[in-house]
């Protein structure tokens, strides 16, 4: 038996409220992987002080507000089942990042997180599940929360895994170069973009979803 993402999948930290409340037409999303696409990859980053945006990333964040997509955190933290961090250690670092993003006006909408890895540590976490990218549970289950159209949506991501997430829940995936995506290039099918970071990330689907004056 496989095990799910968790109930609390640090969804949301700073509002459940598309969660919370019916709308009438259904949300559009872009689906982020964290470490290697919004900060600087860093080993099982989980220390605040640690934690560096890069380049350009609040700004893309914001741009993609604007212009109406929910912004979705999907991260696989293995380090939670190899025991070298905790969740509240995760919950913690993206309280923070939910701060650095204050001065710019914005909010991730929603985190989700697998701890779990199929071989690597004990206890608990050390499971087969249906949320570890590539398998899409997390985004899955952020679209039933947030009533996300995955049609309409994207992900963003460093590696190949989190592509096949995004496909596999039916969105549409890009590839930035950062983190290991220079590394993982060659292995995304042809039809994925392959761009330099989530700025130019951004405008790629900006360019795609225009906005109407």
């Amino acid at each position: 038996m496989r095990a799910r993402c968790l109930p609390r999948p640090d969804r949301s930290i700073s509002s459940s409220m598309h969660a919370d409340h019916a709308v009438e037409k259904l949300n559009r999303a872009v689906f982020l992987d964290r470490d290697g696409v919004i900060n600087v990859e860093k080993e099982y980053l989980y220390r605040v002080e640690d934690f560096e945006f890069l380049p350009g990333v609040p700004q893309a964040l914001r741009l993609l507000k604007e212009a109406g997509f929910l912004l979705i955190v999907v991260t696989n933290q293995s380090g939670i089942a190899r025991g070298y961090y905790s969740l509240a250690d995760v919950d913690r670092l993206h309280r923070h990042l939910q701060e650095r993003l204050v001065p710019y006006g914005i909010a991730v909408d929603g985190f989700y997180v697998c701890p779990h890895h199929p071989d690597h540590g004990t206890g608990e976490f050390t499971v087969e599940c249906s949320c570890r990218k590539p398998m899409p549970g997390m985004i899955e289950q952020a679209v039933v929360d947030f009533q996300i159209d995955p049609a309409r949506s994207y992900l963003v991501g460093d590696k190949t895994s989190d592509v096949a997430a995004g496909r596999a829940a039916g969105c549409r995936s890009l590839l930035v170069k950062t983190g290991y995506g220079a590394r993982d290039a060659a292995g995304v099918p042809d039809d994925v973009p392959i761009v330099d970071d989530l700025p130019a990330a951004a405008r790629a689907i900006l360019e795609e979803n225009p906005q109407r004056g």
